[in-house]
């Protein structure tokens, strides 16, 4: 096999990662933020009112695999809160300000965010030989920002987002959207990722090699679904690269 690319998942397959959506902290500073626009609104409230929008945005889009968008959600929401309150929020605020809010939802829960052992080594081997690209199950506005803190931003072309798209893996169109936009065929590209489900089936149901990174993050076993090659530390995907260009 002649592989001339590399398409990576994000989380759980280059970066560890751990959130808590459930810190009350969360809405809790979102509503006394929202105090200052003059948005009536509480905590309970706040986290109530953005899963409801969250699941109803999910559902209006029709999607066998659905995605959100947190800036809409937000958006949404303060519409509603500022029309409840009787307020309205000027459009220079009104245009900042749902993206600000899904950072700082983000920033908080945010736990742990670290590159797995020898991620950016073999990074760096790799990108001189092979097209580099991402495909993550995310949000914009949370995954450029997590990728500059661990450094690894300017490592991938295409970085593909599932909150863009409204539907996420293991959807076919996404995996077929990343092969498009590399400009090779399937049968020259890899696919590394960590969850047996979303990344492993949809990538193989794609036509792509597959590597499973066994992380412990992400579904790590399903029936019928073995990936072509298993690594259980990142390092070892030198080893998994070096047997698919060994076959035939």
């Amino acid at each position: 096999m002649k592989v001339r690319g590399i398409i990576f998942d994000i989380n759980g397959t280059l970066v560890h990662i751990e959130t808590d959506e459930g810190n009350e902290q969360i809405y809790r500073s979102i509503s006394h933020l929202l105090k200052y626009y003059g948005i009536r609104t509480n905590r309970g409230d706040v986290r109530d009112g953005y899963y409801q929008i969250l699941k109803d945005q999910r559902r209006r889009g029709g999607e066998p695999y659905p995605e959100f968008d947190a800036v809409a959600v937000w958006r949404e929401f303060i519409l509603d809160r500022a029309g409840r309150s009787g307020v309205t929020i000027p459009k220079n605020k009104l245009a900042v300000l749902p993206h600000f809010l899904a950072e700082l939802y983000r920033g908080i829960a945010l736990n742990c965010l670290e590159l797995y052992p020898g991620v950016r080594e073999v990074l760096d081997e790799l990108r001189p030989r092979y097209r580099l690209a991402a495909l993550t199950d995310a949000q914009t506005a949370w995954a450029l920002p997590e990728m500059r803190m661990v450094g690894i931003d300017s490592y991938f072309y295409p970085l593909i987002v599932s909150g863009d798209l409204g539907y996420r893996k293991p959807d076919p169109r996404i995996f077929a959207l990343a092969i498009k936009r590399m400009h090779l065929h399937a049968d020259e590209l890899l696919f590394v990722g960590n969850d047996m489900y979303r990344d492993i089936s949809g990538a193989r149901q794609a036509g792509l090699r597959t590597v499973f990174f066994a992380s412990g993050q992400g579904q790590q076993s399903m029936d019928g679904v073995e990936a072509h090659y298993n690594i259980y530390t990142f390092g070892e995907l030198r080893n998994a690269v070096r047997f698919f260009e060994e076959q035939g």
